[in-house]
């Protein structure tokens, strides 16, 4: 197996603080669950969504190769997790592709999700979901 690109991230503060990629990116980081959650830092859960839009976006395009313009949306949820304790993501990824008709971005989305590599890490979970949405510019 080639390994084409490594990187790591740590956080030293928890729910609240910063989180850091090593040699760039620091992120500042807040519980949306905290009352007091200063709102305009990020979160897990919009860095999930974050992550997995770009992945399999760019996945997609890579599919439809310039063919058609693709967007993808990413709403993530945290909810309780009934049968283990804690909580747990709940992901939905929207796939959509200009002039692609249902059946097409259907297709896309199918497609984008068995080769996108953050779909990979998700795809035994079973809170997460992929579907198709009308192409919103």
């Amino acid at each position: 197996m080639t390994t084409r690109y490594r990187t790591s991230a740590r956080n030293d503060d928890g729910g609240t603080g910063v989180s850091h990629v090593d040699g760039g990116l620091e992120v500042a980081v807040s519980s949306p669950l905290d009352p007091a959650a200063d709102l305009t830092r990020s979160n897990p859960e919009q860095l999930l969504a974050l992550s997995w839009a770009t992945c399999l976006n760019a996945t997609a395009q890579a599919i439809v190769r310039g063919a058609h313009r693709t967007t993808v949306r990413v709403e993530v949820s945290l909810q309780d997790a009934e049968t283990r304790g804690g909580f747990e993501f709940v992901a939905t990824a929207f796939v959509s592709g200009e002039g692609l008709d249902a059946a097409a971005a259907d297709a896309l989305a199918v497609a984008a999700h068995q080769r996108c590599p953050v779909s990979r890490l998700l795809e035994k979970a079973d809170t997460v979901a992929v579907r198709s949405e009308p192409f919103a510019a």
